[in-house]
């Protein structure tokens, strides 16, 4: 499917699974980033929750690491799996994909830490798969900008469609009289913490 073709379709929430890589107690002092990136998964956990979108999460080495940070409640999610590989594409999680969808979900809404290493690998083996991928990349961070910036070109180049938290909240939601409007409204009113997400597109506009 080429890029464009991949890129026209809507989310559906049944054909739709949330993937949240590695945002682990661990990582806060290393990350600059890290608060804004966890104060926007928080929005986007809270609002699947809401639309009753099936959420995976993965713990890198959490013996080492840390469990999952304390802000993100994500004890409704399908499994919490710990992983040692980078991709959160392995067996476990291949296993509740098909028990959740009975195969494979249309979609994967993929968002973590880090971008270039867990989230990038992850997003790799998701396409593979022949499984659209939605980064969400107002919810994904790196020890450097640069690092998280150059993986979204790489991941926009392969296919993944780039989109922020809110931009999936209300692809999802569609509809001012969808049931649960209210509910997500009221975690939409706060504008998004600002990821300084580096836009070559609109650097290139300027000159």
């Amino acid at each position: 499917m080429s890029k464009i073709g991949r890129s026209l379709y809507r989310l559906k929430a049944h054909e739709t699974l949330f993937m949240m890589c590695d945002i682990q107690e661990k990582f806060r002092p290393a990350i600059p980033l890290m608060g804004a990136a966890i104060e926007n998964s928080k929005k986007l956990v809270d609002a699947g929750k809401v639309l009753n979108i099936p959420l995976l999460v993965t713990e890198q080495y959490p013996e080492k690491l840390g469990p999952t940070v304390c802000e993100l409640d994500v004890n409704h999610a399908c499994a919490v799996i710990p992983k040692t590989q980078f991709s959160m594409l392995f067996p476990p999680i291949e296993q509740k994909m098909s028990a959740i969808f009975g195969d494979k979900p249309k979609t994967a809404v993929l968002f973590g830490i880090e971008t270039h290493v867990c989230v990038e690998q992850t997003a790799f083996d998701l396409i593979n798969k022949n499984i659209n991928v939605w980064l969400v990349a107002d919810c994904c961070a790196s020890r450097l900008n640069q690092d998280r910036d150059l993986a979204l070109e790489r991941l926009r180049d392969i296919g993944c469609t780039i989109t922020s938290s809110e931009a999936v909240i209300f692809n999802l939601l569609a509809d001012k009289n969808h049931e649960s409007f209210k509910d997500i409204a009221s975690l939409v009113k706060k504008v998004s913490a600002d990821l300084q997400i580096w836009l070559p597109t609109t650097a290139a506009n300027k000159k």
